[in-house]
């Protein structure tokens, strides 16, 4: 049992109750009251309802209430809430279906295909703090989603094609000859880390070849990082791949089929400002010079995402790419193909004490992602990064992030889980059976247990706000509260208890519990849950 079947449930009984179809009890669902209500879950449906149904909420709500029945008992409230209470039978029930696989599965991502692309950073220098945050948020969202039954692939889009690469190439080349690069060009030392490891034979080599060479290398290093960061990309995807598919050309077709591209000045225009909400103005989509833009290349990027049997597809991007939103938008939108969200994530600033560390990619003045995972982990990198949503800008305390103490935010969780394993392992040494049995029906749950079995249970509706949201900041502070919810459990009741077999079997079920949903929620933020600490 769990929140997403009672809620199932009660919906099905209220459209029996008041004769209503699906889209009429579309808003109706549980939630979390405020710490003052003394229930487990609030409805709110009837104050939305009453219009509907030309009746005062609280009528409604009585007669809601009294609809409901078998494992929830139901009282109601002004201006029209019904206010839920689980039964202890329900509360065990849903504790041991935590440990089913696929017990957080909701049906609406039931055979849904998802392609999420994100950190997609040009291979012209080593990863940054915002690659980090854009990976974290990408890779906790593509195990959220799994995790709630949908088909996800992730994917890097490397532009291996195009000026930068040329300029990266360049400025290689200047590094190489011992010269300083292109004013344009890219100035940081790790090009001459690069450049000292040529070999000789590369003085007789095109300005194209220092630009393969150069992509190559910066790939490997994108790679290495991103593995070191606890991210593995389902598909690197270059841009040379899809040209030489000729995939800019399939979407051109595929535009002017659908009379969305037209001619003027000698270019070709995407038509999107006159046929579509989304963009502006009209954008080109191949010079006069015949060269194709960006614009286009992206366009047949996402094309060719569709015909890989995507229904959906994610973009993950930088502050910076604003202005990519509506165009892209647009242009899927003419594609007529299937759903498409861009997720942009806010910038990320260090702080050293009080003073916050610039960055700058170009100049080569930046801190680049491994340096910071070496000097605070990647445990506190994820967890940090994921504690804010995308539309929030991140202020990174690397102090915080070192301390060993419940400041801490990701070792006052993982401090839970290595707690409760050192429970079990005195139980074991006590000769305690972690696994024994206890009767359900003449257990006593106090409060404090209570609010533990209640937190493990809103975990399946934190991950289904977490997919609306897009953002896995809802799990990092659930995680924490259900943290806090421990400590106010542990610091009031003893565990092991040799006088009474039947309430110890029982709290280190409880504690099993809290134990397999810390573990399976930092698993989900890439987060490590050890044993010791």
């Amino acid at each position: 049992m769990k929140i997403s079947k009672i809620e199932a449930d009660l919906k099905s009984r209220a459209k029996a109750a008041f004769v209503l179809d699906d889209a009429a009890v579309a808003g109706f669902c549980l939630a979390a009251p405020p710490p003052h209500i003394k229930a487990d879950a609030s409805i709110a449906w009837p104050i939305a309802g009453a219009k509907l149904l030309k009746k005062p909420p609280l009528k409604i709500a009585e007669e809601l209430a009294a609809a409901l029945g078998g494992e929830v008992e139901a009282g109601v409230v002004p201006p029209g809430f019904v206010n839920i209470t689980f039964t202890p039978a329900f509360l065990f029930a849903a504790l041991r279906g935590l440990e089913k696989p696929g017990s957080l599965h909701r049906p609406e991502y039931a055979g849904e295909k998802i392609n999420l692309e994100f950190v997609s950073a040009n291979p012209t220098g080593p990863m940054h703090l915002a690659s980090g945050r854009g990976a974290t948020l990408g890779d906790s969202l593509a195990r959220i989603w799994k995790e709630l039954g949908a088909e996800v692939a992730t994917e890097f889009y490397v532009n291996n094609v195009g000026r930068q690469v040329e300029k990266l190439g360049l400025s290689l080349k200047a590094r190489f000859e011992g010269k300083e690069p292109p004013e344009d060009g890219y100035q940081g030392d790790y090009l001459k880390d690069l450049a000292a490891a040529l070999p000789k034979e590369a003085a007789d080599w095109t300005d194209a070849q220092f630009s393969e060479y150069a992509v190559a290398e910066m790939l490997k290093l994108h790679k290495a990082d991103m593995a070191a960061f606890g991210v593995q990309f389902d598909r690197w995807f270059l841009e040379s791949e899809l040209h030489q598919a000729g995939g800019p050309a399939k979407a051109l077709a595929t535009l002017r089929e659908r009379g969305m591209a037209y001619e003027k000045e000698g270019a070709v225009w995407f038509g999107s400002s006159s046929e579509l909400e989304s963009d502006d103005k009209d954008r080109v989509l191949v010079k006069a010079d015949g060269r194709n833009t960006y614009f286009l290349n992206d366009i047949a990027y996402h094309l060719n995402k569709f015909s890989r049997g995507f229904g959906r597809l994610i973009d993950i991007l930088g502050a910076d790419h604003h202005g990519y939103v509506p165009r892209m938008e647009a242009a899927v939108k003419a594609l007529g193909s299937g759903a498409f969200k861009v997720i942009i994530h806010q910038q990320v600033s260090l702080l050293r004490g009080k003073e916050v560390v610039k960055m700058s990619k170009r100049a080569g003045d930046f801190i680049s992602l491994k340096e910071l995972v070496d000097d605070v982990g990647v445990d506190a990198c994820r967890f940090f990064f994921a504690s804010r949503g995308p539309n929030t800008h991140l202020n990174f305390d690397i102090e915080l992030a070192k301390k060993k103490s419940n400041e801490n935010p990701v070792y006052y969780v993982q401090y839970v889980h290595a707690r409760i394993c050192s429970i079990f392992d005195n139980a074991a040494g006590k000769g305690v059976d972690p696994a024994a049995g206890f009767d359900e029906s003449k257990v006593v749950i106090n409060k404090e247990e209570r609010a533990l079995m209640l937190k493990l249970l809103w975990l399946e509706k934190t991950l289904s706000d977490c997919a609306r949201d897009n953002s896995p900041h809802h799990l990092t502070t659930y995680l924490t509260e259900l943290a806090a919810s421990f400590h106010s459990f542990y610091d009031q009741h003893k565990v092991l208890d040799p006088e009474n077999k039947e309430l110890t079997a029982y709290r280190l079920f409880l504690l099993k519990s809290v134990n397999g949903v810390i573990a399976k929620g930092l698993a989900l933020l890439g987060v490590s849950a050890p044993e010791r600490m």
